[in-house]
């Protein structure tokens, strides 16, 4: 995967993005995500208005923004863009060439939990290019309080996604996601975590490391501007982003009521593929799984090729079906069959003997019987046909 060195000292706009819209349309688009809670389906009233002109209504102080009367009067945007740059960050708006296109799905995928919408602009810390390292990724979710089965699985899944060049998306919360996100560093992978506060905000505190470990590869991503503390309504908002940014979502552990069937129901209101990894029919953790695979259609997902057939294109990465080794016997006749069944393990047998248990007659039976023999599958002693060493270890 591409990746471009993003330097921490302070910049302006125009030096961190060259090719974006204009300082000006970056520090609109910043004092909206100041103003604007993510995905507040308020600000849909207001679609056709362009950035500048929304935030410049915004600072007007219209009655129509009461809402939002206090957070304009302290938005700074270019005072955000400071704390972004000298924290490492920076702030990726639509023309931007990194700017991932494939969110902007979140425009026509509706509402859910009060949430929706294409976001501002994203808040980027880390080296990798925001738009190559989203173009084939899949989210790992679930939940926080996972067991020892879900926090293997998705480190397991996480690591074989990112042998074959996937980025691994994920929240950056305990459980599942902190292990999807091991995986995929421990392999030496791509991975970006998607979080409900600021960039530059560690939440949970304890995962610090872990976020710090992520910025020095991947991404961290946020619509949220430097500072912010998380929320709940943040995380649902950040959830479709998650959804929207990835070809597919892995559902590995979920409750019933679970933030990561939210991002599921995400994944298939904007068309992405949504998969399920089932787990114990005893687990309350696998309980949401497996009413997404029998009541929602997702599909099943026992391994990387389950994955990786989902989000290919339409006849490529087809997961075979999985087959015991052959056996010697696999394709034996009929008759052959029939006598070889008939064969003491142990204890020989004369031929009339097996015959008669075979159903077959004499004739057809010593000639099944010198077959076998020669096969080394049954071997003969002077009172009769018995299995032989290596067949019966077989067994």
């Amino acid at each position: 995967m591409t990746t471009s060195a993003q330097s921490s000292s302070a910049q302006s706009p125009s030096d961190i993005h060259p090719d974006g819209g204009g300082e000006a349309e970056r520090l609109a688009r910043a004092g909206l995500v100041r103003v604007i809670e993510p995905g507040d389906p308020a600000a849909a009233a207001f679609d056709g208005m362009e950035a500048q002109e929304l935030w410049q209504a915004l600072q007007e102080k219209h009655p129509i923004f009461e809402r939002w009367s206090a957070r304009i009067a302290e938005a700074r945007p270019e005072l955000d863009l400071e704390r972004a740059a000298a924290a490492g960050a920076r702030f990726v708006i639509p023309g931007d060439d990194e700017w991932p296109e494939q969110v902007e799905v979140l425009a026509e995928a509706g509402l859910q939990s009060r949430r929706g919408g294409v976001p501002f602009g994203l808040w980027v810390r880390g080296p990798a290019h925001l738009r190559e390292t989203l173009a084939k990724s899949v989210a790992l979710v679930g939940a926080r309080a996972c067991s020892s089965y879900g926090e293997h699985a998705a480190a397991e899944l996480a690591a074989g996604l990112a042998d074959e060049g996937v980025t691994v998306v994920s929240g950056g919360a305990y459980g599942i996601d902190a292990a999807a996100h091991r995986g995929a560093l421990s392999s030496g992978g791509l991975t970006v975590a998607v979080l409900a506060c600021g960039v530059d905000v560690s939440y949970p505190k304890s995962n610090t490391a872990l976020f710090d470990r992520i910025a020095e590869t991947g991404l961290l991503i946020s619509e949220l501007p430097p500072r912010c503390s998380p929320t709940k309504l943040r995380f649902l908002a950040r959830n479709r982003l998650i959804a929207a940014t990835t070809l597919g979502t892995v559902v590995v552990e979920a409750a019933v009521r679970s933030g990561a069937l939210n991002s599921a129901g995400w994944a298939d209101q904007c068309g992405r593929q949504v998969l399920a990894v089932p787990g114990p029919i005893t687990s309350r953790m696998s309980e949401g799984v497996h009413l997404l695979i029998r009541e929602r259609n997702a599909v099943l997902a026992t391994n990387v090729a389950d994955i990786l057939e989902a989000i290919s294109p339409i006849g490529t990465h087809i997961t075979p079906y999985p087959h015991a080794p052959a056996a010697l016997t696999d394709h034996l006749d009929h008759d052959l069959s029939r006598t070889l069944d008939a064969v003491p393990v142990l204890r020989p047998a004369p031929a009339t003997r097996i015959a008669t248990t075979a159903g077959l007659d004499l004739e057809t039976t010593q000639e099944c019987l010198e077959t076998l023999a020669d096969s080394n599958l049954i071997e003969y002693t002077p009172t009769g046909w018995h299995l032989s060493p290596t067949h019966r270890q077989s067994l």
